[in-house]
C-alpha cells in the first residue's frame, strides 16, 4: 500500500481565500469547480504546479492542508505525467489549513514569497 503525505498545498487567490474564511469553507478555484474537484499538491509537485499554473500571478496564497482532517473526500488520483494528486471531492474546511503564506509568482513560473 502506498504511503501518502498528511499535508498537501493549495494555491489561491488572497481575495477569494478572504471570502472563504469568512464562509468557512473554500469552494474552489473557477479551474477546481469546472473539473468536480479541488486540485492540491503534494510538496514535490508543488513548483511545477505554481510554473504550469501560475506564472506572472500576484496576490497567491499558499495554504498548507491538513489531510488528515479531509476523510473520504480526499482522494489520490494520476495527473501530469501519471503522478498522483491529492484531489477534494466536496468544499475545503477552512479549519484543515494550518498555515498561509502570501506569495507572487514572475512570469517565468518563479515564487517569489512576499
Amino acid at each position: 500500500m502506498t504511503s501518502h503525505p498528511t499535508e498537501a498545498f493549495k494555491v489561491v487567490d488572497a481575495a477569494e481565500w478572504a471570502e472563504a474564511e469568512a464562509a468557512g469553507s473554500y469552494a474552489g478555484s473557477a479551474a477546481d469547480l469546472v473539473d468536480g474537484y479541488i486540485h492540491l499538491s503534494a510538496e514535490d509537485q508543488l513548483a511545477g504546479t505554481v510554473a504550469k499554473h501560475y506564472a506572472g500571478r500576484e496576490n497567491l496564497l499558499l495554504l498548507t492542508v491538513d489531510l488528515t482532517v479531509l476523510g473520504e473526500t480526499l482522494v489520490w488520483e494520476p495527473s501530469r505525467g501519471g503522478a498522483l494528486f491529492p484531489h477534494i471531492y466536496g468544499p475545503l474546511p477552512v479549519a484543515a489549513v494550518t498555515a498561509q503564506k502570501a506569495f507572487s509568482v514572475g512570469a517565468d513560473g518563479g515564487t517569489i514569497f512576499a
